[in-house]
């Protein structure tokens, strides 16, 4: 897609309000910005930035769908105390896992340190906090934002929508067909080409995006063993890949169990089954016995 035939546009999810009685501030306080979002519920991220098309149904001649590309830039917005919340209901871990299999180069997570910071309830959760924010940086690579308030963050946002106009307007835009694409083939096709031609960005067209960014769209019988698996705590994205290549569905993982036998004995099998099985892996991918633990109580009935 040639340059002058489409502009940067930031897309806002529309749950990503200040408040209940005051649901469109981001909106409006970026528009007097001279930022005018585009308001929707995404399926993945809370703000998302792509290249609207001007000339209708250009995308379709060429083996695309409606008129937006998305671009490699994503946002995941917490605010620091529903980063505590997503940490203890193990949300945190499966919107990383998400954002991974998206296939989006540029991940921003987006943390506003605003209201609890300092209070008794802080100190509690301080040192969760700082592991969850280096596993963000150092684990993967995502680019980390702090910021005081909500202002903060809508400036952000409308310097980030600034920064990127200028840098995609004036180039073409590489477009994978979404023809071509499955949810298999997808993350492959990829890396393939950013190994093959790293100066080149390829992207695909919003539609095709939301297919497979979809909790439940495309989903496979390994996407919903994985989110089960990651249930359990202690169950990181890479922990879970580990199992599943291991047991390849659920029923394999509880027939195992099952093998272990009964009574005390059979306890003791379900309880090492896990670590013992993985216990070549290393690093964040090793299964320490409390989490061993929790999975026989979880898939093995003790």
């Amino acid at each position: 897609m040639p340059p002058g035939l489409f502009t940067v546009e930031l897309v806002l999810d529309v749950r990503e309000v200040r408040a209940k009685d005051d649901r469109d501030y981001m909106q409006q306080e970026l528009t007097k910005k001279g930022i005018k979002p585009i308001m929707r519920a995404l399926e993945l991220g809370d703000a998302l930035w792509v290249a609207k098309c001007n000339q209708p149904g250009w995308l379709q001649r060429y083996g695309g769908e409606g008129d937006e590309v998305v671009l490699d830039w994503i946002v995941e917005r917490k605010r620091l105390d529903d980063l505590i919340t997503s940490i203890k209901d193990g949300r945190f871990h499966e919107q990383k896992f998400r954002l991974r299999r998206s296939g989006v180069k540029n991940v921003i997570y987006l943390v506003e340190e605003i209201g609890i910071r300092g209070t008794t309830y802080f100190q509690k959760c301080e040192e969760a906090v700082q592991s969850a924010v280096a596993s963000i940086q150092v684990v993967n690579g995502y680019f980390l934002k702090k910021t005081p308030k909500m202002d903060d963050t809508i400036r952000y946002l409308a310097s980030m929508t600034r920064m990127l106009k200028k840098v995609y307007e004036d180039k073409p835009l590489h477009i994978i067909p979404a023809k071509v694409l499955t949810d298999k083939n997808y993350l492959p096709i990829l890396k393939h080409l950013r190994e093959t031609q790293p100066g080149v960005g390829h992207y695909i067209s919003y539609p095709a995006f939301a297919s497979l960014a979809s909790k439940s769209e495309m989903m496979t019988l390994r996407d919903v063993f994985l989110k089960m698996l990651m249930c359990t705590k202690g169950v990181t994205g890479e922990k879970a890949i580990e199992i599943q290549k291991t047991w390849k569905t659920p029923n394999d993982l509880v027939k195992a169990y099952e093998a272990c036998g009964t009574g005390e004995e059979g306890r003791k099998k379900k309880i090492a089954l896990v670590q013992e099985r993985l216990a070549h892996l290393l690093g964040r991918k090793k299964i320490p016995r409390p989490v061993s633990q929790k999975l026989a109580e979880v898939w093995g009935g003790l």
